[in-house]
């Protein structure tokens, strides 16, 4: 059987060449995603598919030959080479050479060969792609050993990790699973179900009873990591309840580790936060949506940490820190201030574990025990840039205003942008309080000339052809709401409304408003769960933390979203020790997907939504609509 999944690429991965052009896209570019080398070695520890050393013609001898052959004979000779070359451990020219083979002019077994040799050396160089290419061949009817088909199947499924598809590896590896009862992928599996969001749970629960059971443990991980001796309370009756689930019978590594911080759950929280001042407004917002949590939590029975406020603006760091610890506060929440986080980035340590509700100024973060969280627009702006690339986009044009705010954000979207194969064709600082023509006209270098014949075209009613570069295809448009609505019907004027708009959440004012957003139509932007509910598959009932989102919604759109801050800066102060143990995992909140990165800061992903009769509603274009189909039988 056949499944399909969301894959975010210009366009639709069906076919082998098609999944060709993109491995080659991505290895030209250097973009190869990362996965554990522990799960590689577990997938390629004991696999089939190494050919046994034989005497004969070097690769380069074999290369020269094939230029000399045609069709299947030229292949078959390059396919000798590839291998000569990964068995002397150069991997990346082996993948260089096998790659470029087209799989179809080879004979059945040889094919089988090919895609052995090929997923067996991407995956040791962590290239997902070309893995991805190689194991295509499972869809070609072939027939090949069982224990060959489970490994191509095995190594499809990590790489579908290691590309961004985490449904879509964890649907590959419960298929697997069942076809061969495995129980050594449970590891990658799991690895691969923290990963999905909660709508990604429910597609996948449904696929079958095996399916159902890992999500049903994911749940109860999620839902009581914060106290880990209840939490496996509740996992031992999920056992107890389903015996024979191959989760019950060999649980997890990643589960297993979370004995060791048995004990160590949050029972008092500081909370840091400015009483007066330029941030109080800011401060009271999230207080309000940290008290909300709290009050949900008891409402729901949950284990509930003390909370105890202390004001920033009436004492310095190391007063309060020292008031705290006596206190016998385990986590400290805040400072909000962007200069007290910096001060707290350049110490070693700090006296206790801390989660900041902003970001440090600084390159690096050297305190070992600061994480750092807040409603970063750079996190934004290299999504917008993630997800550009991926619809297929390579040349961007960027207007944002012309401030360090600006500055800061179009150069996140700048570096990722060049990072995923695209470039910057134009950028245009605007005067937030100038004319939009104007920016619009710079940012897409309209000349005097084009000027006029537009004005004559338009007058006779004529076509004109594009005012803009051919190399520009998308624009990233940073702005907020009076701003951005003049820029679509501007580059309609300019004869570039065919331009595609990305855009962040400061674009949308958080409250639907049809009549004026109306200009809007077509545009995709990001913004936090709790400001999009319409643009959501199951509306508001499936939001993140939905009872404290109703205790909470009606407040202005500017409070609401400070208050799904706190919302989330208390749930993420509860799970520290996770962090600091490195399973903090990702978290799925109010203001969107939370993941704690390496150096401490906790960065965010949101969903999407594109303007539709002036509302926030789901993409019905682009990554979010783009299709691939997998084999799994």
């Amino acid at each position: 059987m056949r499944q399909t999944w969301n894959r975010a690429s210009a366009n639709t991965l069906g076919t082998s060449s098609a999944i060709r052009q993109e491995a080659a896209r991505r290895s030209r570019s250097g973009l190869r995603t990362l996965a554990g080398l522990a799960a590689s070695a577990l997938l390629l520890a004991g696999c089939a598919g190494q050919s046994p050393l034989s005497s004969g013609p070097g690769a380069d001898a074999l290369l020269a030959q094939a230029e000399q052959q045609q069709g299947q004979q030229a292949a078959s000779t390059r396919l000798q080479a590839a291998d000569i070359l990964a068995r002397s451990g150069d991997n990346a020219q082996a993948i260089t050479i096998a790659s470029d083979i087209d799989p179809t002019s080879l004979e059945p077994q040889e094919r089988v060969q090919w895609a052995l040799l090929l997923s067996r050396i991407a995956l040791e160089q962590q290239d997902g792609w070309n893995t991805i290419l190689a194991t295509s061949v499972l869809e070609d009817n072939i027939q090949m050993s069982s224990d060959d088909q489970r490994t191509l199947r095995k190594r499809r499924g990590l790489a579908l990790g290691m590309v961004g598809e985490p449904l879509a590896s964890a649907q590959t590896l419960i298929a697997l699973q069942a076809d061969s009862d495995d129980l050594s992928i449970n590891d990658t599996l799991w690895e691969q179900l923290t990963r999905l969001s909660p709508s990604q749970l429910n597609e996948l629960a449904s696929a079958s009873p095996t399916a159902s059971g890992w999500t049903d443990l994911l749940r109860l991980q999620r839902r009581f990591g914060g106290n880990i001796d209840q939490m496996f309370s509740a996992i031992n009756d999920w056992s107890d309840a389903n015996p024979q689930h191959p989760a019950a019978r060999q649980m997890p590594q990643g589960i297993l580790d979370l004995r060791e911080l048995s004990g160590q759950e949050v029972r008092k929280i500081a909370v840091f936060l400015p009483e007066s001042g330029s941030l109080k407004r800011i401060a009271q917002a999230i207080r309000e949506g940290i008290e909300a949590r709290h009050r949900s939590a008891i409402d729901n029975a949950e284990a509930t940490p003390q909370l105890s406020f202390y004001d920033t603006s009436s004492a310095d760091l190391k007063t309060l820190y020292a008031r705290a610890t006596m206190d016998g506060a385990q986590v400290v929440l805040g400072p909000l201030d962007k200069k007290l986080v910096s001060q707290l980035e350049t110490q070693n340590s700090l006296p206790l574990p801390t989660l900041a509700l902003n970001y440090g100024t600084h390159d690096s973060n050297r305190a070992d025990n600061l994480f750092q969280y807040g409603l970063s627009a750079e996190d934004e702006a290299r999504q917008v840039a993630m997800r550009a690339a991926l619809d297929g986009h390579r040349g961007a044009a960027a207007l944002v205003p012309n401030n360090a705010w600006g500055q800061r954000v179009y150069s996140a979207f700048r570096d990722r942008f060049e990072q995923e194969g695209g470039d910057v064709v134009s950028v245009e600082r605007y005067n937030p309080k100038g004319a939009v023509s104007a920016a619009v006209k710079d940012l897409l270098s309209v000349s005097s000339q084009d000027q006029a014949r537009m004005k004559s075209a338009k007058k006779s009613g004529s076509k004109y052809g594009r005012a803009h570069s051919g190399n520009i295809d998308m624009i990233f448009l940073l702005a907020l709401p009076s701003y951005a609505r003049q820029v679509p019907p501007m580059l309609d004027f300019y004869y570039a409304g065919d331009l595609p708009i990305y855009g962040t959440s400061h674009l949308y004012d958080g409250a639907p408003q049809p009549d004026q957003d109306g200009d809007l139509n077509g545009v995709d932007f990001v913004d936090i769960p709790w400001e999009v509910p319409e643009a959501s598959s199951g509306g508001k009932a499936s939001l993140p933390e939905v009872d404290t989102y109703r205790a909470l919604s009606d407040a202005s759109p500017r409070m609401l979203k400070l208050n799904a801050m706190g919302v989330d800066a208390y749930r993420l102060a509860q799970r520290v020790p996770l962090m600091l143990a490195g399973a903090g995992g990702e978290l799925f909140g109010a203001t969107g997907s939370l993941f704690p990165r390496h150096d401490g800061r906790i960065e965010r992903t949101l969903p999407w939504a594109e303007f539709r009769g002036g509302v926030p509603r789901p993409p019905l274009k682009g990554a979010n609509s783009r299709t691939v189909e997998a084999y799994t039988p």
